[in-house]
This record gives structure tokens, C-alpha cells and sequence, in this order.
């Protein structure tokens, strides 16, 4: 899996993983430092191969998410016999054939919180020798407005037959609700919280771009970063709703553009570990106050890109007032001023970017 040495989270959190007493974990650390690996490798290292019941429990907030860590688990445990399974909702909707179905005998279960609740209370997945529950995402799962009733009730059962399961929590963000929240249902734990100035992002470039109107956003998309990135990698384009990706596909696709790779709307906690350039069309703001940059979720998108090292730009598209009071925010915020392209219409300009990020 080319693997050289350990990142710094997981040189940190596998011995407090893997190491009697099997305290439990709050782990917080930026995209594509190696989270997944760490609460993997935690799974498979718990796990009794003689044993054929479920063993180390994985709660994701969504499907996607919960099929990629499946992948990588299977990667991971290729050669260990260990037997795994993906509970998520099935795409038909119709969830009601659990009923009919055997209960779980794969060790390793990965899932989301919904389904994985359903079958605990049909009987179909047993929970009394679950010796490792990891929350991936856990400040979603944890969250007032995300999963956190589904989280504590699943957490809870599981304790009623095993006070001693592990109980690890990995997360790009916490924000100091959750963070609160988090101390008070988990005991005895260790914790490790990348400090703000860990948080660097060496190999990346960060551009802002002013634009007069929603259409010369979708121009250059299309005819600037799109044209040029062909030819660099992937890009991911984020927006702050489902709505307007789906505006913002049809633009383009009304406009002519004949994408050469597959466009798909990507959900926040899916990971792309090739990611060369991010796009902020919309920039992140708290959903309970949109006058206050969402840092922790602007670090979280920034940093899909210049993975270990790789080379990475990153263009904030800045349209309004209200965005270039935000921008000013993010930059005071982490102290770092964002350079900005000075002509939006210009080719050359975000050629010249582009060349400064190397990636051209």
C-alpha cells in the first residue's frame, strides 16, 4: 500500500490503540494524515480469528463513506483471514429483507448508523464480544443536528454487554461543542488534537478569485480550471448545497462542456487520496451563523489536496461582499494571506498559478 513510515497520528494513536489497557481515543487530525489506517489497523489487531462473531464495529455517517473504509479494510486485512461486512442502507430503499436475513457472523463490521441500529434491534447483529467501536467522522455522529441520538443509543447497548469495549473517535474536525459532548459520554481516554499551527499546509497554493456574477463563476470553471486541470489530476468542486451542485453540473453541461472524466457529487466525508486541486465555489460558512467562516470545514476541504507532501492549489471564488468578508476571516484566522488572481477572465493568469502550485 506503499506505506514508508508512519504519518504523525498514527505514530501517535496505534500504540494508545493497540496497547493494554486499550484506553479510549479522541483522535482529531486534518485530511490525509492517515486516519482511516489507524482505526483500521486498531480493528484488525482486536480481532480473534477463532471467534466468528462480530468483534470491532465501524459507524460511518454516510454509505459512501462506509464502502470506502471497506476498501481499505479489505486491503489492509488481505492476508489475515478476517471476515467483514458493509451494513448500509441498500439502494432499492427497501430495507425490510433484514428481517429475513441470517445474523452477522463477519468479525469486522462497517456501516451506518440507521442500519446498523436496525439490525441490533432485530437480533441480527450481536454485540456481546464487540471489543473495538470506532466512529469515523465523529463529529457528525456526535453532533446535536447529525447522528448523535443513533450514536449514543448504539454506544450505550453495546456497553450494557461489554462495559470494556474500546471506544475510539476519529475526526478532521471537532468543533468545542462536540468536544464537550465527547468528554462527558467517554471515560478514561486519551485524546490527541492537532494544534492550529500543526495544521500546515506547506505544499499548497491558495488563490481567491473575485468574480462579478454567478455565471462568470460557472465561465471559470469551465473554460479556466476545468480546461487546465485535464491535465494535473482530479479536482473536486465544493459547494454548500446539494442543490447547486446539481445547478452547477447542468450549467455546465448546457454550456457544452464534454467532461473527459466521470463528474460525481461527492459527500463530505469522502476521501480521494490523488486530489490535486479543491475549488471553494462557495466558501464554508457555520450553518447557525453565515457571517462566521466554518475553519475547521475550510481546513477540512483545503487539505483533500497536497496530500503527504503532494502538490496541491486551492481557488476560493469570491463573488459578493459578505464572501470577501469571509475570505478576510479565514485568512486573519490562520494568518495566512491568500494571493489572489488578478484578472478572472484571464488564462494566462491561472496558467501562472497553476505553475507556482506545480502543477503545470
Amino acid at each position: 500500500m506503499k506505506f514508508h513510515k508512519p504519518s504523525k497520528i498514527q505514530a501517535i494513536s496505534l500504540p494508545m490503540i493497540m496497547t493494554p489497557p486499550y484506553k479510549d481515543l479522541i483522535a482529531q487530525a486534518h485530511n490525509g494524515s492517515g486516519k482511516t489506517t489507524c482505526f483500521v489497523l486498531g480493528m484488525l489487531s482486536r480481532v480473534d480469528p477463532k471467534l466468528q462473531r462480530p468483534q470491532a464495529l465501524c459507524i460511518c455517517p454516510t454509505r459512501e463513506l462506509s464502502i470506502q473504509n471497506m476498501e481499505v479494510l479489505l486491503k489492509m486485512g488481505k492476508y489475515t483471514g478476517i471476515s467483514s461486512e458493509c451494513a448500509v442502507p441498500i439502494e432499492s430503499g427497501n430495507n425490510d429483507r433484514s428481517r429475513s436475513r441470517p445474523p452477522i457472523s463477519a468479525q469486522v463490521v462497517i456501516g451506518t448508523p440507521g442500519t446498523i441500529k436496525r439490525l441490533m434491534s432485530q437480533k441480527k447483529l450481536g454485540v456481546a464480544d464487540m471489543k473495538v467501536l470506532v466512529f469515523d467522522e465523529a463529529d457528525h455522529m456526535l453532533a446535536k443536528d447529525g447522528f448523535q441520538d443513533d450514536s449514543l443509543r448504539i454506544m450505550k447497548d453495546i456497553q450494557r454487554f461489554n462495559s470494556h469495549c474500546q471506544v475510539l473517535l476519529f475526526s478532521a474536525t471537532f468543533d468545542e461543542a462536540v468536544k464537550n459532548f465527547v468528554s462527558k459520554v467517554v471515560k478514561d481516554y486519551n485524546q490527541l488534537f492537532v494544534k492550529k499551527e500543526d495544521l500546515s499546509l506547506e505544499s499548497l497554493k491558495q488563490y481567491k478569485v473575485n468574480l462579478p456574477d454567478e455565471l462568470a463563476k460557472i465561465q471559470v470553471v469551465r473554460d479556466r480550471i476545468l480546461e487546465l486541470g485535464e491535465n494535473i489530476g482530479q479536482i473536486i468542486i465544493f459547494v454548500n448545497t446539494k442543490h447547486s451542485a446539481k445547478m452547477l453540473h447542468q450549467s455546465l453541461v448546457d454550456l457544452g462542456y464534454e467532461f473527459s472524466y466521470q463528474l460525481t457529487f461527492l459527500p463530505e466525508g469522502f476521501d480521494q487520496q490523488q486530489v490535486n486541486l479543491v475549488i471553494n465555489y462557495d466558501l464554508p460558512v457555520k450553518f447557525e451563523n453565515r457571517s462566521e467562516p466554518h475553519y475547521e470545514v475550510y481546513l477540512h476541504r483545503i487539505g483533500r489536496a497536497g496530500r503527504f507532501g503532494r502538490k496541491g492549489a486551492v481557488f476560493n471564488f469570491i463573488m459578493t461582499d459578505h464572501d470577501l468578508m469571509i475570505m478576510r476571516k479565514i485568512e486573519s484566522y490562520f494568518n495566512s494571506p491568500v494571493a489572489e488572481i488578478p484578472s478572472w477572465n484571464s488564462e494566462e493568469d491561472f496558467t501562472v498559478a497553476l505553475k507556482a502550485a506545480g502543477l503545470l
